[in-house]
């Protein structure tokens, strides 16, 4: 089932019939623009606080398990940013809390986590942290995708730790990739050819959602008047 929500005048339509327990979570929604990602009902700023408060640093985070570490390391050193992303990441203004649900030992966070450690460095606005999946299950349990606890998961909130967005576990060219490598050519995925820098296009697909979400609060009705701005 889908359902869309959207708002006019603070007011949520309903253009599909809910059912339980989609009701609660529709009658939940506080709406800042016409665009609303759907998130379970019990992940609100109490429990998000709570979690981040109880997440570490990138560096305090891979100390956890240096044994795994040297995999994060060695993709640490071919990660960069480019002068155009680091004007943009400069340019955000408003606080961004963000949480990424992850595992020292998952080759996918591995991969990932670097490149996301790499925006974080390069705008002062970015306060990321690092949970591992199996530390708070009463969270985690709002993070699983397709039904399954899978990592990372990157949840992005607004200053006050009102959810925001939600996205895992792979890019879409990490899916592509792996779609052409396990797929093959008995089940080819159509139009997609292959990158010519699998590693510079998920970066740029992870800092798109960080600008997504940057504008999404910067254009808040609720966190203009709060600032005046």
């Amino acid at each position: 089932m889908i359902v869309v929500l959207t708002a006019c005048a603070g007011h949520i339509k309903e253009f599909t019939s809910i059912s339980s327990p989609f009701q609660s979570i529709a009658r939940s929604f506080t709406l800042d623009s016409l665009s609303v990602i759907a998130y379970p009902y019990a992940m609100n700023a109490t429990l998000l606080q709570s979690a981040f408060e109880q997440s570490l640093p990138y560096d305090r985070y891979l100390e956890t398990d240096p044994g795994r570490a040297g995999a994060w390391r060695s993709v640490e050193k071919s990660v960069r940013i480019t002068s155009e992303q680091e004007t943009l990441l400069k340019s955000f203004v408003r606080h961004m809390p963000v949480l990424v649900v992850s595992g020292v030992w998952c080759g996918d966070c591995a991969q990932q986590g670097p490149m996301l450690h790499a925006i974080a460095k390069a705008c002062p606005h970015i306060d990321l942290r690092w949970i591992d999946r199996d530390a708070r299950p009463d969270f985690t349990e709002h993070t699983k995708v397709c039904g399954g606890a899978r990592v990372p998961v990157v949840v992005w909130m607004a200053e006050d730790f009102e959810f925001v967005s939600m996205l895992g576990d792979r890019t879409l060219s990490r899916y592509r990739s792996i779609a052409r490598k396990q797929l093959g050519f008995s089940c080819p995925v159509p139009g997609v050819a292959l990158p010519a820098d699998e590693g510079a296009e998920t970066l740029q697909e992870w800092l798109n959602e960080f600008e997504r979400v940057q504008l999404l609060l910067r254009l808040s009705g609720r966190l203009r008047q709060k600032h005046g701005d």
